[in-house]
């Protein structure tokens, strides 16, 4: 599992053995989404995250990709 998105909003996730890749801005959300571990079966996204990568994301059915709510 992994998580994609603003430090304030993924860094807890780390508590629960999720890899974090923290992004602030769209270029390092679509940098962090490239750099995912090759087994990656979940990615959590932040709204943001999420509109930054837009149907190359959403669309995905490996890994199974979730928003966060906002």
């Amino acid at each position: 599992m992994a998580a994609i998105g603003e430090q304030v909003r993924v860094g807890g996730l780390s508590l629960a053995g999720v890899t974090i890749r923290a992004a602030e801005d769209p270029e390092e959300v679509r940098r962090a989404w490239q750099a995912l571990p090759e087994g990656a079966t979940l990615v959590i996204l932040t709204p943001a995250a999420a509109e930054a990568l837009g149907a190359v994301a959403l669309d995905s059915v490996r890994p199974l990709v979730v928003v966060m709510p906002p």
